[in-house]
């Protein structure tokens, strides 16, 4: 995988969240590309956490401790997602919420564990990431094997006798996701027409687009982010190519119709229910809108892991984070924005999360995602 590094990276940058001249206590990072071409998610992760914080240390805190949050900007790259992870646990960081990316998550979370810090991710879904047999990971969203699956079943379905190619950026999310596709697909007697990987940070689709073109795909799987998603398929379109597209939730941001014009309309995708229409998340949704921030996509996922963070150490009467992991793990729902969570050992949620959307224009003529 190609390797970005983005320069003045603001590692860790502490911002207390508060009501009054209370000092805060308790530190809980928050981690994701703050900057580079992921920062769209990023900033969904930071309102997020940001909204929760302040929600709850308006009604004390956690456990009677206010809420400090740590941000540090791992710009989507491996390699800083450690150098952060290792700054929280310099600062004294006891709860991460984040990363972002999957090939971030996995790194950083071996750090975490070694320093005794509970991380909770709202987005990274490869299934590796709570097979490891680790104590202190938890994530809000599904896995790549479920939406895979739920994606597989529907080209299986839709697509029934057509060609499929499939692209994807070679990231561990990107090409797991993709695989996961394939193998529904595969069970189900379907064998795509072109299996091709793309380089983050690519521009250029044309030799890309020529051979979805030759291969004649009726619709093309891309397994990977907004930003070269978006690419695609503006080039796509501008050299004919009329075949849908279909991503998963990595491209779950109205920056994708704003990079891929257009020729985005009518994308398929899958991500969990649209948690801005959650009557529970109906006080937190009308808190985003006085700020003029639409929370969507993984917004309200991290929202919803603070309160998981809140929940446990109340459960655990501690905020000692492995009787805080203890607590999430005993398979208790917590009433969240985005709905009930429960947990199994692994760490992950116990519901199957995915559902299929598609890209079209709303009644102002904005191109957004609309669940089918």
């Amino acid at each position: 995988m190609k390797k970005v590094l983005w320069p003045a990276l603001a590692i860790a940058t502490a911002a207390f969240v508060g009501a009054g001249g209370a000092s805060a206590q308790l530190k809980v990072g928050v981690a994701g590309p703050l900057t580079g071409p992921n920062a769209a998610f990023g900033a969904q992760l930071k309102n997020g956490a940001e909204q929760a914080a302040a929600d709850l240390n308006a009604k004390g805190g956690i456990n009677g401790q206010k809420i400090e949050l740590v941000f540090g900007d791992d710009a989507s790259d491996p390699k800083q997602g450690v150098s952060v992870a290792n700054k929280m646990a310099g600062d004294g960081v006891k709860f991460v919420i984040g990363h972002f990316n999957s090939g971030v998550t996995m790194p950083a979370s071996e750090v975490y564990q070694e320093n005794g810090i509970y991380m909770i991710t709202p987005s990274a879904t490869n299934p590796k990431i709570t097979e490891r047999n680790m104590w202190n990971v938890f994530r809000t969203c599904g896995r790549d094997d479920q939406q895979g699956e739920v994606a597989g079943k529907y080209i299986l379905s839709k697509f029934k006798g057509k060609k499929v190619a499939i692209i994807h950026d070679k990231t561990t999310y990107g090409q797991g996701l993709a695989d996961e596709t394939k193998k529904a697909m595969t069970k189900g007697g379907m064998k795509e027409v072109l299996y091709e990987g793309i380089n983050i940070g690519e521009k250029d689709f044309s030799a890309l687009v020529s051979k979805i073109k030759a291969s004649g795909a009726d619709v093309v799987y891309w397994g990977g982010l907004h930003t070269e998603g978006g690419l695609i398929v503006r080039q796509m379109r501008d050299q004919g190519v009329k075949a849908p597209l279909m991503g998963g939730d990595g491209i779950t941001s109205d920056e994708f119709a704003s990079i891929g014009g257009p020729g985005v309309e009518g994308t398929l995708m899958t991500f969990g229910p649209d948690p801005r229409k959650n009557p529970a998340a109906a006080e937190v949704v009308k808190a985003f809108a006085a700020k003029n921030i639409n929370p969507e996509a993984y917004t309200l996922y991290s929202y919803a892991a603070m309160q998981v963070i809140a929940m446990s150490a109340a459960d655990a009467k501690s905020l000692d984070p492995k009787k805080v992991a203890e607590a999430t793990k005993a398979g208790k729902p917590f009433k969240t924005v985005i709905g009930d969570l429960a947990y199994n050992k692994k760490g992950d949620i116990t519901r199957l999360d995915y559902v299929m959307y598609v890209w079209k224009k709303n009644p102002e003529g904005k191109i957004t995602y609309f669940q089918e």
